[in-house]
């Protein structure tokens, strides 16, 4: 997996994008917002769509369930003792709360290492009411604030159950990296070497793929094929169950899409944001929709 594998702008066109959203102030319209959505089934057909389904772009934060899959299939959540929190904190982009800290503290010391093994970064909480305490007693966030600091605990989790070193763990040919690459082509469809690697901002790779492949990851997370192996298969009930169970520890305790959207839904969704407009649910099977369905957004 090689991290300079980048679609180029200049050999591409820019796909045709439709009006998802227009905001108006008074008597005037005040902006547009343009994008692509589409709804996809387990077997790979388009339920419905706006825009290119085929569009590409990074995949960003919306990765996470499936960054998680090898932490839980390859056993490695188990040989810790992951609670069902901690897993779900593994797939969060979390605001930074004592609630989402505790548990990123909790997965480091389960598997020996100190926050400092984290590769993160620092950023300031994305609570408000955090930041605003953090700020009146004068003190500086910390790794564990970071939204990604549970990803990147389970990360460190399969380093370790891997073999592999945990100094390493966020570059591209890392055994950890590796086994990510692989279950993104697996779900989404795209053959590794036809993915586009980039760094996110937590500096991991993050994946580029088409806005319809992104919508069948999500498909395959809540329906996993039959084809998969059996490990898979029950790592992706164990997410999908963390996530529903703790949708706080995805997002946060409130103001958070998330967290917002799988409480008005219970058990029905799974819910990821991601960064520059990125949006992916899967809907497992209701009254209304006998189907599971994964679908993607992106303005």
């Amino acid at each position: 997996m090689q991290a300079s594998r980048q679609p180029s702008e200049n050999n591409l066109e820019v796909p045709a994008a439709e009006p998802l959203v227009k905001v108006t102030r008074g008597g005037i319209t005040e902006s547009r917002h343009r994008g692509h959505i589409v709804a996809v089934e387990p077997d790979g057909s388009i339920a419905a769509y706006l825009g290119a389904p085929e569009t590409v772009t990074y995949l960003r934060s919306s990765a996470k369930p499936h960054q998680a899959i090898p932490l839980v299939a390859s056993g490695a959540a188990d040989r810790y003792g992951f609670t069902e929190e901690e897993i779900a904190l593994a797939c969060a982009s979390h605001s930074g709360e004592p609630i989402h800290t505790k548990v990123a503290a909790s997965m480091l010391r389960k598997i020996g290492l100190e926050p400092e093994a984290l590769k993160c970064g620092v950023h300031e909480p994305f609570s408000l009411e955090e930041t605003r305490r953090l700020r009146e007693r004068g003190e500086q966030p910390n790794v564990l604030q970071n939204n990604c600091s549970g990803k990147h605990a389970g990360m460190l989790a399969l380093a370790l159950r891997l073999g592999a070193p945990t100094e390493t763990y966020d570059e591209p040919t890392h055994p950890v990296q590796l086994a990510i690459g692989k279950t993104v082509s697996q779900f989404s469809g795209i053959a590794l070497e036809d993915i586009a690697v980039g760094t996110d901002g937590c500096g991991v790779p993050v994946f580029g793929i088409t806005v319809k492949a992104m919508a069948l990851m999500y498909a395959r997370l809540v329906a996993t094929p039959a084809d998969f192996d059996q490990q898979t298969r029950n790592a992706c009930r164990r997410i999908v169950a963390a996530m529903t169970s703790y949708p706080q520890l995805i997002g946060g305790s409130s103001d958070r899409l998330d967290t917002e959207i799988m409480r008005a839904a219970p058990g029905r969704l799974v819910s990821k944001v991601g960064a520059e407009g990125v949006y992916t649910v899967g809907v497992l099977p209701c009254r209304r929709l006998a189907a599971r369905l994964g679908a993607r957004a992106q303005d």
